[in-house]
């Protein structure tokens, strides 16, 4: 059977590049502030567009341009820590990550429809090999360098759309899959069949049904837990100017409205405490007789050390007895709690490196803590973005999760919302209700099916004392969340290795042989 032609550029170059820059503009919307999840559709598809069809370095270019236009807008919110460099520096680098994954999807373009020329070859597998990949990429950034930055995940931007439910089903990754699949199914249903042939738009319709129809998994209720939540609105800030013990202190003056009431627990965020409970026997005592007027344990978050290392932890504190169990942050960020390879980066912005003088050591224990019977999942901050940590958290019993994070080096940026994406999304993923809580809001508990059950403003210090459901089972997300990351991941690497490799044995074994006699 001999080969297809190679595919044509549905755009040329100059077209091509101002509409990927177009799509990643608009794929910001699609996340918070602005949250509209419908922009996501038509900004993937502009960017499948403009790259159909292209050669490896004209690819590349249009994959960096719509890197470009997205993360320098979407991470705009970390030149608010450390200034214009860490972001110039992190949106260059997620560009270029996804300029060198557009050129597999380009590969992808070029050779499947040589090997799987017919309508159903483009209806299906090409559009699953593109999804795949762009899911690869996602999962790329999200783990390299120095442990990734999975920031701006497709399925991220569908927390408040009706197609959210369906990651409790097949995770964030999954979720990210089938809208981007759908998008390619749709583009090349317009390629191929131009509007005239109705049965060649059942596989895109067939996984939008998927998306509408597919309701959330059900986890079992177990009853509930009363939890005191508390954002102190202290200056928390890494170059916040305060006295000591002033987060500890706004902490505090939050928490008194909560003595004398029924609770199970208290939760206070990230850094709450600003001095090392461990070693500080006043900030000890202090949290002990908090313990004692709420009648309840404190979980409670400091930097803490333990020998010559310093950790980001979580501390479950009682009265009697001090810290019960501890938890240490998984993925300190790089360049902000820690810098790798220091003696490498130092010289190229020695001021900058070193206004970072603590250095983060990695956790290794169990996101989960026993509060009096119950399950309790943990993650501090970024750790929210990690798959692993979460799923680890509900392997392990969670029956609800809470999230301790500190947003006020980010005051007046869109980071605590988009933070507060991914925990909502958590929360539908895992079938648990979330308790997410920060030092300077936006925090919020949540439901198991992401809707909102109480909330404090930003910029305001206030508690919440809410009664927030337990459940027990595992979601599908859950339990097979790693082998479909897998899958995407590495087997569409093999599938395109496998189109590649067939393009070329069919190319060869179509050559013409030469007649006898020419002396080739």
């Amino acid at each position: 059977m001999p080969l297809a032609d190679v595919p044509r550029p549905i755009l040329r170059l100059a077209f091509a590049a101002p509409l990927s820059t177009a799509a990643g503009l608009l794929l910001v919307a699609a996340f918070p502030a602005p949250a509209l999840w419908p922009v996501a559709f038509p900004a993937v598809a502009m960017a499948l567009i403009a790259l159909a069809g292209r050669r490896v370095w004209s690819a590349a270019l249009v994959g960096f341009l719509f890197g470009a236009a997205f993360f320098s807008v979407n991470l705009l919110f970390t030149a608010r820590y450390l200034g214009p460099i860490p972001w110039i520096a992190l949106s260059v680098l997620e560009s270029l990550l996804t300029a060198a994954f557009a050129v597999p999807i380009a590969l992808a373009y070029r050779w499947m429809p040589r090997i799987a020329p017919g309508p159903w070859g483009r209806l299906v597998l090409l559009p699953t090999l593109v999804a795949a990949l762009w899911t690869l990429r996602e999962q790329v950034v999200g783990s390299w360098p120095y442990g990734g930055f999975p920031w701006g995940r497709i399925g991220v931007s569908q927390v408040n759309g009706p197609f959210a439910e369906v990651a409790s089903w097949v995770g964030m990754s999954g979720l990210s899959f089938l809208v981007v699949l759908f998008c390619e199914m749709a583009v090349e249903y317009v390629r191929v069949a131009r509007f005239r042939r109705l049965l060649t738009a059942v596989p895109a319709a067939l996984v939008l049904v998927i998306l509408v129809a597919l309701p959330q998994f059900p986890t079992t209720a177990v009853g509930s837990m009363r939890v005191g939540a508390v954002q102190g609105n202290g200056p928390a800030g890494y170059f916040d100017q305060r006295a000591r013990n002033a987060v500890l202190n706004a902490q505090l003056a939050a928490s008194a409205p909560l003595f004398g009431q029924d609770m199970d627990v208290l939760l206070w965020p990230e850094g709450g405490v600003d001095s090392d409970p461990t070693r500080n026997q006043a900030t000890a005592a202090v949290l002990g007789e908090l313990s004692r007027r709420v009648d309840a344990p404190l979980l409670v978050s400091a930097v803490t050390e333990r020998g010559p290392r310093l950790y980001n932890s979580a501390l479950l504190w009682t009265a009697d007895g001090g810290p019960q169990q501890t938890y240490d942050k998984r993925n300190p960020v790089p360049f902000g709690e820690y810098v790798p390879d220091r003696s490498f980066w130092e010289p190229f912005a020695p001021d900058l490196i070193g206004l970072i003088g603590r250095e983060y050591t990695p956790g290794t224990a169990s996101p989960g803590f026993d509060v009096n019977g119950v399950g309790v999942g943990l993650a501090i901050c970024f750790d929210v973005i990690y798959d692993d940590v979460v799923w680890d958290g509900a392997d392990q019993g969670a029956e609800v999760f809470m999230f301790q994070t500190n947003n006020a080096d980010f005051r007046g940026t869109d980071e605590n919302l988009q933070q507060l994406a991914f925990a909502r999304m958590r929360a539908i993923e895992t079938g648990r209700s979330v308790v997410n809580l920060s030092t300077v809001g936006t925090s919020q508990v949540i439901a198991p099916d992401g809707a909102t059950l109480d909330q404090l403003p930003v910029d305001t210090a206030g508690h919440m004392l809410t009664d927030v459901p337990l459940r027990t089972g595992l979601t599908p997300a859950v339990v097979i969340g790693p082998a479909i990351k897998i899958v995407l991941g590495w087997g569409s690497l093999v599938a395109l290795i496998a189109a590649g490799v067939g393009v070329l044995v069919r190319g060869r074994t179509n050559k013409t042989p030469a007649p006898e006699g020419t002396g080739v």
